[in-house]
Parts: C-alpha cells; structure tokens; sequence
C-alpha cells in the first residue's frame, strides 16, 4: 500500500505567514489603542478634578432640582428615539425590511454596548450584528450605521457653526437661520455631489487604499443621495434634542444660560467625543465644559456638575437599551428584500 504525503507549498507558507503577522499587528494595535485611551481617560479625569473644589461639587450635585433633571433625561431619551428613526429611514430603502420600533430598539442596545465597550464603534459592531444574521447582511448594515453616523455629525457641523458665527457677529435670530440654511444647503449640496458621483471619486483611488475602503461603504447609497439629505434633516432634530436636554439639566443646578450657547456648546463636545481620545468621553465631556463655558462666567465647579450630569443621563440612557437587549437576546433573521436599491 503506498501512502501519498502533501507537501504544502512555499507560497501557501509564505501566505499563512503574512496573515498571522497581520493579525497580530492587528492585535498590537487595538492593545495600544486601548492603552493609550485609557491613559487619557485618567489624565483628563485627573486634570479636571485638580481644578475643582469637592465641597463645592458635591453641594451643587445635592442642590440639583430633580424635576430640571428629569424633563432633559426625558428628552434625552426621546432623542434616542429619532436617531432610531433616522437609521430606519436609511436601512429600510435599502433592503431591509424590519420594523421602524425593530431599528429603535437596536439603537437603544447600541448606546448600550457604546457604554460597556471600550472601542468608540463598539455598539455600531453590535447593532449590524443584531441586525442580519448574514455577512452579506451585515456588511450592508454597516453602510447604515456608518451612513447614519456622518449625518450626525454633519448636523453637528451645522448647529455648532450657526451657533458660533452668531454668538461671535452678534446676530439677529433672522440672520442666525440664514446662516444655519446656508450651512444646511452646502451639507446637502456636499452629499449629493460626492454621493452621488462616488463611483468616479473611488477610481482615482489606489484599490487597497484607506480613504477608497471607507468611502465604497457608501456605494448603496449612490443611486438614492436624497436618503442622505433626510437623515441630516432627522440629525438635526436629534442634536437640537441634545442640546435643550443639556440645557434643562443645568438649570436644575441653577445655571441659565440662553439656548444659542447651549447650541454652539453641545455640538462642539459632542464633536470632541467621536474621536477615539478617551472611554466615553469621560474627561471630554467635563473638561470641554470647563473650557467653553468659562467665557460665559460658569464656575469650573458647575461646568464639571453638568457634564457629570450629562454622562449620568448618557448612561440611563444606555441601561434602557440594556434591558431591552435582555429581553431579545435572539439572532436576527435575515429579511433583506431580493431587489436592494429599488433595482
């Protein structure tokens, strides 16, 4: 009986090879990542509490009008609501067919899991999980979640930059809305044109390039650029929500501050939290707080308590999609429409 041996290639070697080194420099940097957040978390955190006086932020804390607190978490609650919103109305044009309350509910787990993993995408890797049980189906979530992500922060852009420019020209409440439908319609025109056309920008792009790997995420939404244009119309609502929420509870500790600042504040911040600096914008939030609310004569003491105040309702926020996760821990199924895109 003669036995036959296979002999695995070189090529097939050097190939192994190569990709075990990829994942562990892979592995290597998601460590370092994760190290040097944390070592910032801990350097704000630090940096903010050496510039406060306890006393006086545990008085204030005590102080706190509870029902001030509870109509901003309210409203920081109903937000939640529209962003959900928001995704379904650029999920389900695309094929997928669940329900609006479906896309709702997934977006309350992913402020969840936004609050107990590290990564700043780590609830946006949750929520395509739980919304196809295919790799298809999730690749195609993902152009959801990061089509969804972009208009927030082109909201963002444009409540903050309103706000700013007529904070700092000292404008009207007519020339404010000019200069915020201004803002509104360049946004709009941007995503029409680059959308719109991004088959053509992707080919002046090297294939294995990064910027051309992100943007082809977007390629669902070439044939219908209007999804775009809707979902920044939602975003605003959602930021606007945000910042009335914040306002709200920094009245309950006695600061009162006209809605123009809070517009221009909110967003800024919230800016500075998207970017992978800290674990959930702890320090972020407190100390972009101290930092912007300083001109406005707000003690460092009340400008930490409503950042403390804003996280605490981040994080009710999150336990709501927690509960809801409990309660629906099944895998989703795969209910994408044959014809994606209307084609």
């Amino acid at each position: 009986m003669s036995t036959t041996v296979k002999h695995s290639s070189p090529s097939t070697h050097e190939t192994n090879d190569s990709t075990n080194h990829s994942k562990n420099r892979g592995g290597r940097k998601t460590w370092l990542s994760l190290t040097f957040r944390i070592l910032a978390t801990l350097a704000l955190v630090g940096f903010v509490l050496q510039r406060v006086e306890w006393e006086s932020l545990v008085s204030l804390l005590k102080s706190l009008q509870w029902q001030w607190f509870a109509a901003g978490q309210a409203i920081a609650i109903a937000i939640q609501v529209v962003a959900g919103i928001r995704w379904s109305a650029l999920a389900r044009p695309i094929g997928f067919i669940h329900s609006t309350g479906f896309f709702i509910w997934r977006f309350f787990e992913g402020v969840f899991f936004n609050l107990c993993l590290p990564s700043s995408i780590g609830g946006d890797v949750v929520k395509a999980y739980r919304l196809s049980d295919t790799n298809p189906g999730r690749l195609l979530a993902g152009c959801t979640i990061l089509a969804d992500r972009l208009a927030g922060v082109s909201a963002l852009g444009i409540l903050a930059g309103s706000a700013l420019l007529s904070l700092r020209l000292k404008l009207s409440l007519s020339s404010t809305a000019v200069v915020a439908s201004l803002l509104l319609v360049s946004v709009l025109l941007g995503f029409r044109l680059t959308i719109g056309n991004l088959d053509r920008f992707l080919d002046l792009l090297p294939t294995n390039h990064r910027i051309r790997q992100f943007l082809a995420q977007l390629l669902p939404y070439q044939v219908r650029p209007s999804l775009m244009g809707k979902a920044v119309a939602w975003s605003l609502i959602v930021q606007v929500g945000a910042s009335v929420s914040v306002a709200l509870m920094a009245r309950g500790i006695g600061v009162t501050l006209g809605l123009g600042i809070w517009f221009s504040v909110v967003p800024l911040i919230a800016l500075a939290i998207v970017l992978p600096i800290s674990i959930n914008g702890v320090g972020i939030r407190e100390g972009g707080m101290v930092f912007l609310l300083s001109r406005w004569g707000i003690a460092e003491e009340q400008a930490v308590a409503i950042g403390l105040l804003w996280f605490f309702a981040t994080i009710v926020t999150g336990l709501i999609g927690g509960f809801l996760f409990l309660l629906d821990r099944r895998s989703p199924k795969s209910i994408l429409t044959n014809e994606t895109l209307g084609s």
